[in-house]
C-alpha cells in the first residue's frame, strides 16, 4: 500500500481496527507499519510512538462510546436510562474488544481532561440525579456503577460465564434490576459510633 494518504487520524482508525483483531496490547507502530506495508520511520511523522498511538486509540474509543451513550440516553430516565447506558458499554466491549481495552488506558491528566471521559462522567451523573443522589453519595455510586459495568464485561469477555447457567444476558438483566433497586434505596450515612474512644 502506498504511503500517500497516511494521516494521524487514518493511523488511529487502523490501529483501533487492529486492536479489535489482535488485542490492544499487540498494537505498535511496527505492527501498523507492517499493516500498511511501509517503513516504521515513515509513520513517526504522524504518531510519536507506540504509546502515542495507544493514547489516540483510547481517545477514539472514549469518543465513540460517549456518542453511542448520548444517543442511547436521549429521552430516557431512571432504570430505562441506567440500562441503556450500561448496555452501550457491554455492547461496545463485545463488538470492539480491543477498543474497549484501549478505553481503560490510564491517560495523562492533560489527555484525560480533553477526552470524552468527561462526557461519560457527566452522563453518569445525569442518570444518578434521576435517583436523587447528592454528593458524596453520587460519587460513591459513580464508582460502583463503573466497577459493576467494567467488572462484569471483563469477566464476560474472558469467558468467565460461558460454562454455566443461566445465560450471562439473563444475569446482566437481573443485575440491572438490582442496581436500579439499590439506587432507589441508597443507604443513608451510618450513625457515628459513640462507643469508640
Amino acid at each position: 500500500m502506498a504511503r500517500a494518504g497516511l494521516t494521524a487520524q487514518r493511523l488511529t482508525q487502523a490501529g483501533a481496527e487492529l486492536a479489535d483483531e489482535v488485542g490492544f496490547e499487540q498494537v505498535t507502530v511496527s505492527a501498523l507499519a507492517r499493516h500498511f506495508d511501509v517503513k516504521v520511520a515513515s509513520l513517526y511523522s504522524h504518531v510519536k510512538s507506540s504509546q502515542d498511538l495507544k493514547t489516540r486509540i483510547a481517545l477514539l474509543a472514549l469518543e465513540e462510546m460517549a456518542d453511542l451513550a448520548a444517543d442511547a440516553l436521549a429521552g430516557r430516565s431512571g432504570k430505562d436510562a441506567l440500562t441503556a447506558f450500561a448496555n452501550v458499554y457491554r455492547d461496545y466491549a463485545r463488538g470492539h474488544p480491543g477498543r474497549y481495552a484501549a478505553a481503560q488506558l490510564r491517560l495523562s491528566p492533560e489527555a484525560a481532561a480533553a477526552s470524552a471521559g468527561v462526557r461519560h462522567a457527566q452522563m453518569t451523573r445525569a442518570i444518578l440525579r434521576g435517583y436523587d443522589l447528592a454528593e458524596p453519595d453520587q460519587t460513591h455510586a459513580v464508582r460502583l456503577l463503573g466497577s459493576v459495568f467494567h467488572g462484569y464485561v471483563s469477566l464476560e469477555l474472558s469467558g468467565g460465564f460461558s460454562h454455566s447457567a443461566p445465560d450471562s444476558a439473563v444475569s446482566w438483566a437481573r443485575i440491572m434490576d438490582a442496581m436500579d433497586a439499590l439506587l432507589r434505596n441508597w443507604p443513608g450515612e451510618p450513625a457515628p459510633d459513640h462507643r469508640k474512644a
